[in-house]
Order: C-alpha cells, then structure tokens, then sequence
C-alpha cells in the first residue's frame, strides 16, 4: 500500500514536473515571439527612415543634374575647365543616383521575419556598398575646385595662380585620394572613420538596424 502511494505521489510529481517544463517553454516562446516582433520593428523602422531618406536625395539628385546639364550646355565648351569639371560633377551625381536606387531596392526586399543570419547578410551587403559608394563619391571634390578655372584668368593671374589656385585644387585631389584609399571596411573600426561614417543616416541606420536584429540572437542565448 505504502508503495503504491508512493508511485502515485512520484508520478504526480513527475507530471508537475513536465507541466512546468511545458508552461516554461511556451512562456520562452512567447517572450522570444515578443522580442523579435519588437527588435525586427525597429530594424524596420530604421531602414524605413534610410529608404525615405535616400529617396528625397534622389529626387533632389536628379534635379541637380538637370541643372548641371543645362550649365554645360548653355557654355557650349567655351570654357574647358568649366565644362569638364561641371560635367565630371554631374556624372559623380548620376552614380550616387544609381547607388540610391539600388539601395532602396535591397531595402525593400529585405525580410525581417525570415532567417536572420539571411537578413543580417543583407545589411552587410548595403553597408559594404554605402562604404564603397561614399569613398568614389569623394572623388568628385577636385572638380569644385576647376570649375571656376578659365585661360585668360590664368593667363592674367601669372605666377599667383601656380602660388595659391594650383596648390589648392592639388590638395583637394590629394586629400579626396587619400579618402578613397582609407574609407574601407577594413578600416571602419578606426575613430576618425567611424565617425565620420556615423555623422549621417546612410551607415548609422544600417549600423543600428544590425544591431537589433543581432540582440534577437543574444537574447536567444540567454533563454537557452
């Protein structure tokens, strides 16, 4: 009789046991459920704000190089520097046109509640290209330099101009260069970059948006 009661209250215990481990898990379930939705919405939220960013410049891009464009044209290449310069600018522009859209594309199309690894691939892709994109674009800062350029004002500034106009313009090309060759994933993690990248929404969005989804996979972790 003893034993019997005894077997009774251990398997009564035994299904309290695995009640609790049921109720724990639905509980672990439900909160993971709720962290996600939570961090997979602000991630959304921040890349929302980058695409609506992003396409404002584009509109405003295209507007800046119909202007330039109509600069070059109605110079009609009398002056060569004005129109080579004016015409390297409004082509810079048109990449960072083409970059923008494509961006907002990848932003689009990417899945917050698919695979997060999948997803986090896809931030790693728009921060590779924001980086890249960012680094050409400097490219472009000798030009604001030339454009005002023309052969009889050089002419009639004699040695002044190889004194102040030259030595100016040839450091815009070389610190516009040296900005190329440092603005790299590898070097992201150095201060000055960094910060320099994270002055504006186009890296700082993506950057934090990463972030919460990578705090999903923390806060798995922690419920295992």
């Amino acid at each position: 009789m003893e034993d019997l009661e005894l077997k009774n209250i251990w398997l009564a215990y035994g299904k309290q046991l695995a009640d609790a481990e049921i109720l724990n898990r639905q509980s672990w379930a439900l909160n993971l459920r709720c962290f996600e939705s939570i961090q997979q919405q602000k991630a959304a939220t921040k890349l929302d704000s980058l695409s609506k960013f992003k396409t404002g410049a584009v509109i405003l891009g295209a507007v800046w190089v119909l202007f330039l464009l109509f600069l070059v044209w109605g110079n009609q290449f009398e002056n060569p520097f004005f129109s080579v310069s004016v015409g390297f600018i409004a082509l810079f522009s048109v990449y960072a046109i083409v970059v923008y859209i494509q961006h907002i594309l990848l932003i689009r199309n990417i899945r917050y509640d698919g695979n997060i690894i999948d997803t986090q691939k896809e931030l790693s892709r728009l921060q590779s290209s924001t980086i890249n994109s960012t680094r050409i674009l400097w490219l472009q800062m000798p030009f604001y330099s030339t454009f005002f350029w023309h052969s009889k004002w050089i002419l009639s500034m004699g040695l002044k101009f190889w004194l102040i106009p030259f030595p100016v313009s040839l450091l815009f090309t070389l610190f516009a260069i040296y900005l190329y060759k440092n603005i790299t994933l590898k070097n992201i993690n150095k201060p000055w970059i960094r910060a320099f990248m994270m002055s504006g929404p186009e890296y700082k969005n993506v950057i934090e948006s990463a972030a919460f989804l990578q705090e999903i996979e923390e806060f798995r972790k922690d419920l295992v």
